[in-house]
Formats: C-alpha cells, structure tokens, sequence
C-alpha cells in the first residue's frame, strides 16, 4: 500500500449529511456541501449528494470542474475573477458575487453562450471580507435588475472565516431584515437568504435561527463533525505513515543552533537519550500542529519539510521500521494533506 496517505470513510461522510440535512430541514433550512476541505475529491462529493445536500459549492473552479458528473447544482463560493469568467459560466449553475464589474461580465458570457446564471450578492456583516455593505445593497440590486443574463437569486453573507466574527441572532437578523427591505424598495424577490457556515449551526441547534434563514454552506461539520448533534461521526478522515527510522538519539541537539528550514528557532527540552521515529511525511504535506497520533503514547517531537519526528520512548507498542503509524485530523490538517500532490487518497466503506 503506497504511503503517506490520507483515508476518508464514505459511509461515515453519508450519515453525518444525513444527520445534519433532518436536523436543518426541521427549520426549513437548505444545506449545500461545501468540498474545498478534501478538494472536491469525487468520492466523498458523491457521499454529500447521497447524503442529501442539494448543491455542491467550492472556491475554486478547478474544484467544481472534477464535479460535473454529480447532478446537483454548483456554487462558485469566492467572488469570481474576471480572468475566469468564461469558466464560470461553463462549470457553476450559481455564484456569490459582490462586484457590479464582475456581474455585468458574467451576464454578457452567459448570454454568449444562451445561458442565465444565478447570483447571490452576498453582504458585508461584520467580518469584513467580501461583501457589499448594507446601505448599498439596494442599490446593487436595482443595478442587476438590468443585467441580461443574469438572475438575482438571493443574498449571502460570511461570518467567522476571517473576523472571527459568531453568528448571532442579531447579525442574522440583518441579513433578513435586508432581505425584507429589498423585496420592498426593489420589488425583487429574495429566493435564498444563505446565513453562513459551520459556525452559525449552534443558532440552528439551540432554536434561535431567523426563520427566513433557510440556506448554509456546510462543510466543516460533515468532514469532523464541528458543533454536530449527538451521534456525528469525527473520525472520517485519518491520516497513516510509515516509520523510514528507528533510532535512540539525544533529546537535544549538539553544536550551535540557529533558524531551522521553515524559519523558526527551535526550543528543546533536555529529556536524555530517547527513542524516536522519523516518518516520510512533513510540514510541505501537513500542519504538523494540527495531527494527534492515534496512539496516545507517541509524542510528535517536531518536523522538516519531509520527515516527522516522534518519541517512542514511552510506547508500549514495539515499533518497527515499515510499521504505520495512524493519527487523528481536524479540518486544518485535513486541507493540507488532501492538497499535497505527495498524499496518497483513498475512500473505504465499513
């Protein structure tokens, strides 16, 4: 088996969709599968769709585009750039938008191509990063009325992924009073009102969700089960790699010592001889900050850009060159190994 790797369960990724999809649609919230966490890795997309997401939505374009075989709709998540705009209109049904430029670009390619494409305009609530901000936004929508090819579908905002601003009633409850105002300053229904991500499923979980809120982007809580209810699975993902070396070595280095390769100045404690384990994984494939080895006696010492250093000392297992060595993810870690050409993918079903 080719190592290092990263494994997703299918069956696992299936049921907390479905977990999640009953719990929002109670509120009559629709769900759409975020993908950019494992790169849109076909797969586990289709466990989203078997799962019951009603769209799939990624930032990238090159993401959406291993995604056209799943008969759903795609987001374009991140505001498009007017270099992809052709590609836009070819591989995403909807996109979030918060430039007119854009907008207008973004019609006149679609009707090129005798198409209409869907817009959310998504809306600047706090975190400041994409978005336009409330006293404009009718404006906008007045603005897109007139753009051929395009069809306003509703409006969107993001929270906490910059800001680390946490949904709350009150922000949510501008994102619908604003919804409210355009429909009647602009006459323009407002279909979706999308209220963000992961982070705003505890306003779902404890009842407090503005009832015109009926859109989230989920992705965080299908792959780790971040705020998920009782019986979400945490553990889809895990990561393996194989010992290359087993040496006892002293703790601390010998001779003088300055930066290490990724900048840092390294800090050591002085534990004597202990064994370790390097690994033929490192900092280029994944955030070692962010790993937790399934076995709890294993301490990760540190990492290069290719090797991971643990201390097997006090292991009760007896290691061996060529064993595997297993270990827990959260979302960070998750990203950067399914990013990393030199991870192996795999999906199982148990």
């Amino acid at each position: 088996m080719p190592y290092p790797r990263i494994t997703a369960d299918l069956d696992k990724m299936v049921e907390n969709v479905a977990l999640v999809k009953e719990k929002c649609a109670a509120y009559g919230i629709d769900i759409i599968g975020v993908t950019k966490g494992f790169c849109a890795h076909p797969d586990v997309a289709s466990a989203y769709v078997k799962g019951g997401v009603s769209g799939l939505g990624d930032s990238r374009i090159d993401n959406l585009k291993k995604l056209q075989h799943l008969n759903v709709p795609k987001y374009l998540l991140r505001i498009p750039m007017l270099s992809e705009v052709e590609s836009v209109i070819e591989h995403a049904h909807i996109s979030f938008n918060s430039e007119l430029v854009t907008i207008k670009a973004l019609g006149k390619e679609a009707l090129r191509r005798g198409k209409i494409h869907r817009i959310i305009l998504m809306v600047e609530l706090g975190d400041i990063r994409e978005g336009v901000l409330e006293q404009d936004v009718t404006e906008y929508i007045q603005e897109i009325k007139g753009i051929e090819g395009i069809e306003f579908s509703g409006i969107g905002a993001n929270l906490s992924c910059f800001g680390g601003v946490i949904p709350d009633e009150h922000n949510m409850s501008r994102l619908v009073d604003l919804a409210d105002r355009i429909e009647k300053e602009t006459g323009v229904m407002v279909g979706i009102v999308s209220g963000g991500s992961t982070s705003s499923i505890p306003l779902v979980s404890r009842g407090k969700m503005p009832k015109k809120i009926n859109h989230l982007r989920l992705g965080e809580i299908f792959i780790i089960g971040t705020y998920g209810p009782t019986g979400i699975h945490t553990d889809v993902f895990k990561m393996e790699a194989e010992i290359i070396e087993i040496k006892s070595k002293p703790s601390v280095p010998t001779g003088e010592t300055g930066l290490d390769a990724f900048l840092r100045k390294p800090v050591f404690e002085d534990k004597g001889i202990r064994k370790r384990a390097l690994l033929a994984i490192g900092r280029q494939d994944v955030d070692i900050e962010h790993i937790k080895p399934s076995d709890q006696e294993i301490e990760i010492i540190g990492a290069s850009s290719d090797h991971l250093i643990l201390d097997i000392d006090s292991c009760a297992r007896e290691y061996r060159v060529g064993d595997i060595v297993e270990f827990g993810l959260n979302y960070v870690s998750i990203l950067r190994l399914m990013t990393s050409e030199y991870v192996h993918k795999f999906t199982v079903t148990t």
